[in-house]
């Protein structure tokens, strides 16, 4: 069973209060120090320090400005609004169904301007055709034991992935070569589907590079994220969706999808590994 929020909220807390903890002795200054120089009580620093009361992000900066560590109020303050939650559990997320998940981060979608998508296990969700992404969520709400509105959780993500063709917004996908042979629908199905990706690339807002089975590889396949402007990171795993908001965290992230990147061939060499996969479909 699954903690309740209350605790996962109060470990995130003993968390940022063990990094304060450390910064102040690593500093080699007293708690008693540490409250003159911010111009607060003793108690409020060991309230703090002790994840009895959450600090403020002008705290967090004063902490740190006066432990000659500025570097690390960033940090620090993203981990400190990034609650409890944004590790949520995809049973928690899908209990009412996939539609309403599909429909939950329609607003986010609309905000971002660049999205960058490394997927390394099925085609993005923004360039799937319906029939592609009824058999994936199907397969999903099976293995899940979800309620059972596929069919309004397809027209859903569809509605969402209009986005794709508004113009305002640029993609840059990076796919492994795997994607396109795990066939997880009906070779007609999976036929469209690659057909359709085809048509994506010619979308002048749209790049995509597919990383070859062949050459040698300078950065391992990894699972499966997306990262929405440079302001937050959506890491997949199998039970858990984790939403990262930490500077350094969503930095980590950008490096991995630019090494990926240069992995990636693009344009005649791609759409050749495309063209293969449908040839191969069904044999």
């Amino acid at each position: 069973m699954p903690p309740h929020p209350s605790s996962r909220v109060q470990k995130a807390r003993e968390k940022l209060a063990g990094r304060l903890r450390e910064i102040r002795k690593d500093a080699g200054i007293s708690g008693r120090e540490l409250a003159i120089r911010c111009g607060w009580s003793e108690s409020k620093s060991s309230r703090i320090e002790n994840a009895r009361t959450p600090p403020s992000d002008a705290d967090i900066r004063a902490w740190c400005r006066s432990c000659s560590a500025d570097d690390q109020a960033p940090d620090l303050i993203a981990a400190n609004r990034q609650s409890a939650e944004a590790h949520v559990e995809w049973k928690q997320l899908q209990r009412t169904g996939l539609r309403r998940l599909q429909e939950s981060i329609g607003d986010l979608y609309q905000q971002t301007k660049t999205f960058r998508v490394y997927v390394s296990d099925v085609i993005p969700g923004f360039l799937q055709t319906p029939g592609y992404t009824s058999a994936l969520l199907s397969s999903i709400a099976d293995f899940r034991g979800t309620p059972d509105d596929v069919s309004e959780a397809v027209t859903a993500r569809m509605r969402r992935n209009e986005v794709l063709r508004m113009g305002r917004h640029r993609f840059s996908f990076v796919l492994e070569e795997s994607v396109l042979r795990h066939q997880l629908c009906s070779a007609e199905s999976m036929a469209a589907q690659l057909g359709h990706l085809l048509g994506a690339m010619d979308l002048q807002n749209v790049a995509v590079g597919i990383v070859p089975f062949s050459g040698q590889r300078t950065m391992w396949p990894m699972p499966t994220f997306t990262i929405f402007d440079d302001r937050r990171v959506h890491a997949d795993t199998l039970d858990a969706a984790s939403t990262l908001t930490q500077p350094s965290q969503i930095e980590l992230y950008v490096r991995a999808f630019e090494r990926l990147s240069q992995q990636a061939v693009r344009g005649a060499a791609a759409r050749a590994l495309i063209a293969n996969a449908v040839a191969t479909l069904g044999g």
